[in-house]
């Protein structure tokens, strides 16, 4: 049975090690990836972050095709706070592993803005690889 993957992907240097690190699993395993942004939306959310967002993502997906990846690419925008998205979108799609990049962050900014890493890395119904970059 093929393995399916969830990279938790939005253009930062970690997500991009991240996805690196999927695609090289994927390519020995002949893996699936779902390769996933998450954006609040609503009010929170300008039409130009979403374009961009998205973009960014369609770029990330053909670079997994190109380099012989199954894949999929998803932009959620449901309302839900990323770590959320990440864990019910990884639950739903019954996804094996989940690859998310961590960035380091004061105590402050941990209790302010949370941690989409640490809330998937808690929360997840499945093995959560963390990269740092």
């Amino acid at each position: 049975m093929q393995k399916k993957y969830l990279v938790a992907y939005d253009g930062s240097p970690s997500s991009i090690e991240a996805l690196e690190l999927a695609k090289h699993q994927a390519l020995l395993r002949g893996s699936h990836v779902y390769l996933v942004t998450s954006m609040v939306g609503g009010s929170k959310e300008k039409p130009e972050a979403i374009s961009e967002a998205n973009f960014t993502l369609e770029e990330a997906g053909e670079a997994l095709r190109s380099a012989g990846v199954s894949c999929e690419t998803h932009q959620l925008v449901r309302g839900l706070s990323p770590g959320e998205d990440i864990v019910k979108f990884a639950a739903d799609k019954a996804v094996d592993f989940i690859f998310i990049g961590v960035e380091k962050k004061s105590r402050t900014q941990k209790i302010l803005l949370g941690s989409t890493a640490q809330y998937v890395i808690l929360k997840a119904g499945c093995p959560v690889v963390t990269v740092k970059s």
